[in-house]
């Protein structure tokens, strides 16, 4: 199996302080793959690593084929015009048009003319639904339609490799719904590979051809979405089922309550 990522031994933290540690994955090549996890978890400083923004403490980290800390600056800004990125609530360039927006990278790290780049940004705007809304601000449509144009956006470069930060937050069920089923179809017609971070289990498990989930900055589960469903791991069970008690405890360490009074 060809994979677009290899994870191996891979630690990072701030300081003394260990935000992944550990960690072992394999992101298999032109699959959509989730990584969920619990707030806090790791999953949005995973993706910071894969894309070089930050540096692992300790550990091999590969992705596209490139060993990504040992890249130079030049070496880097190549690797990141193979890549795209969907932030999360889209961040989106509030004083430019619509088509603007999804003009940017193309003028930004490509020499096509005029007209071959309106022509692309119409495509990748039809492709999410949105080519009527070209001449519009961020400001005058809705927050689905803006992460739409920002998937746009990350596509604008047809990536091998696109990062999906909570693409899913704050989204109406339809808007959601629409994004989802666009990350999937998006993802077969490029030939890409997507790392989705999410906690939105229905709509992911429905697009994914496979599932990591991350539990303090270690790695609790990785597979199929059914094989994550019918995973016997406390974390795992407690995370895809919403459960209120489990490994993750409702109550911040604390003494007793009759403790706390009386002292």
């Amino acid at each position: 199996m060809d994979y677009a990522a290899r994870i191996s031994g891979l630690d990072f933290g701030y300081g003394d302080r260990l935000i992944l540690e550990g960690l072992d994955i394999q992101i298999p090549k032109g699959k959509v793959v989730s990584v969920m996890g619990g707030s806090g978890s790791g999953k949005t400083t995973l993706l910071r690593l894969m894309s070089g923004q930050y540096k692992p403490t300790r550990g091999g980290l590969e992705v596209l084929g490139q060993n990504i800390p040992a890249l130079s600056t030049a070496d880097m800004y190549a690797f990141r015009k193979r890549i795209g990125v969907l932030f999360q609530f889209g961040a989106l360039f509030t004083d430019m048009t619509v088509f603007d927006n999804v003009a940017f990278p193309l003028r930004e790290h490509s020499n096509l003319p005029e007209s071959a780049i309106r022509d692309l940004v119409l495509m990748k705007l039809h492709a999410v639904g949105l080519r009527g809304a070209h001449r519009l601000f961020p400001s005058e449509i809705s927050g689905g339609m803006s992460r739409r144009v920002a998937l746009a956006r990350a596509i604008a470069l047809d990536p091998e490799l696109v990062f999906y930060d909570e693409p899913f937050a704050g989204l109406d069920p339809i808007s959601l719904g629409i994004t989802a089923t666009l990350i999937r179809k998006l993802n077969d017609s490029l030939g890409a590979t997507s790392i989705v971070v999410t906690h939105d289990i229905h709509e992911s498990f429905a697009i994914s051809d496979h599932v990591i989930v991350i539990a303090n900055g270690r790695l609790a589960a990785s597979g199929t979405p059914a094989e994550i469903e019918a995973s016997q791991d406390p974390y795992v069970q407690q995370f895809i089922k919403g459960l209120p008690e489990g490994p993750v405890r409702f109550h911040y360490p604390a003494p007793s309550l009759s403790e706390e009074f009386l002292s």
